[in-house]
């Protein structure tokens, strides 16, 4: 086979059966081919879509020069904006003592210690539907009170309201085990309260128990600390005020109801004696009241692994649900209106993504079991 280099600069093709050499025309005509080839290369390369970061990069120096000045203008405007947040957490503090009154008459009326009178408890229907079906349950009542030679004994205030809106939402039933349900029922109460002027942002949860047979404190309570400045390393991250970390309290567990760790039984094997012994230990065990005893935030520059991070961040997302949506919420929450409509802002965009996670499943070959779909395993929520 002929080589097709061109060695001490000449063509290396034969000319023909005579060994003519190669003509002027035929090699420039191969030149040709080439810048051909280099220039469809360069058309390739051309038609290459530039990143934002690949045009600035072209531009002259004096319009990077104010570029750059733009940034420190954004800058400056990240950290007024920190402010402005810092002015909202203060008008929220100051509502929240507006609000604080109607939430107290809340939990009057939850617990039974307060009856509303007929002007508080009455409650117009917005549809005509809705009237006429109330019309019709009152007619039914009376016939029913009438019939009957001696009314019932009513329940106190609202039997179990706290634990019912554990059981409605998901992000909260999620962490609700069978062994926290008795203990859920006697939640009273949940607050929040705001960080005092002048003090570091933050917030804290309280959660109000009444006596009960688990522990001894009548309030449990989650700090979350917030921050709400631009990070020196990447100011223009800064979207708002942030959960960076939380505390939370003490459960004073009374003897034997400890529902956060479980016994478990081991056997050991003595090596020298071949003798068999039974150990027992503790170990922790699956509970909302881990709640309490949240993650910490790595404060000293170590990163967290992947779950620890899913888990903080989840945490800091319940933290915000309960803030803004649970507390100011809650009837709504009982009654599921509010999470009927939580849904229906999830739009067609909350459907697309149920879709598109069907579509990716076809291929898996593992099936995930949900939590509530297990059997339920009485042993390992055994109260210690």
């Amino acid at each position: 086979m002929a080589d097709n280099s061109f060695p001490d600069g000449a063509p290396s093709e034969s000319a023909g059966a005579e060994g003519r050499p190669q003509d002027a025309e035929e090699l420039a005509d191969q030149v040709m081919q080439n810048l051909q080839v280099l220039a469809a290369l360069q058309e390739r390369l051309d038609s290459v879509s530039h990143t934002p970061s690949s045009y600035i990069e072209t531009l002259p120096r004096a319009v990077k020069r104010r570029i750059s000045a733009l940034k420190q203008l954004q800058v400056k405007c990240a950290h007024i904006e920190a402010k402005f947040y810092e002015e909202v957490h203060d008008l929220e503090r100051k509502y929240a003592a507006l609000y604080q009154p109607l939430f107290d008459k809340r939990r009057e009326f939850i617990t039974g210690a307060a009856e509303p009178t007929d002007a508080e408890s009455e409650w117009h229907s917005e549809t005509e539907e809705d009237k006429l079906a109330g019309e019709m349950k009152d007619k039914a009542v009376l016939a029913e009170q009438e019939a009957a030679p001696a009314e019932e004994p009513s329940p106190r205030g609202i039997p179990e309201f706290w634990f019912t809106i554990f059981r409605n939402v998901d992000m909260l039933s999620e962490l609700v085990q069978e062994c926290d349900e008795p203990i859920l029922k006697h939640l009273q109460d949940i607050k929040v309260r705001f960080s005092d002027p002048g003090q570091p942002m933050s917030f804290v949860l309280e959660f109000h128990f009444e006596p009960n047979d688990y522990f001894s404190n009548s309030v449990l309570t989650k700090t979350y600390k917030m921050k709400s400045e631009p990070d020196k390393a990447d100011p223009f991250s800064f979207e708002g005020p942030e959960i960076v970390d939380c505390d939370g309290c003490t459960i004073d567990w009374k003897r034997g109801k400890n529902v956060t760790v479980k016994t478990i039984k081991k056997k050991q094997k003595h090596k020298g004696r071949g003798t068999v012994r039974t150990i027992t230990k503790q170990v922790p065990n699956d509970s909302f009241f881990n709640f309490f005893s949240p993650l910490k935030a790595s404060g000293d520059g170590e990163s967290l692994d992947e779950d620890s991070e899913f888990s903080l961040a989840s945490d800091f997302e319940i933290g915000h649900f309960f803030r803004e949506r649970i507390v100011p919420r809650a009837v709504l929450y009982f009654t599921g209106e509010a999470i009927e409509e939580d849904d229906f802002e999830e739009g067609e965009e909350g459907e697309e993504e149920d879709l598109e996670g069907e579509e990716e499943g076809e291929d898996e070959d593992e099936v995930e079991v949900s939590p509530k779909q297990e059997p339920s395993q009485p042993s390992e929520c055994k109260q210690q």
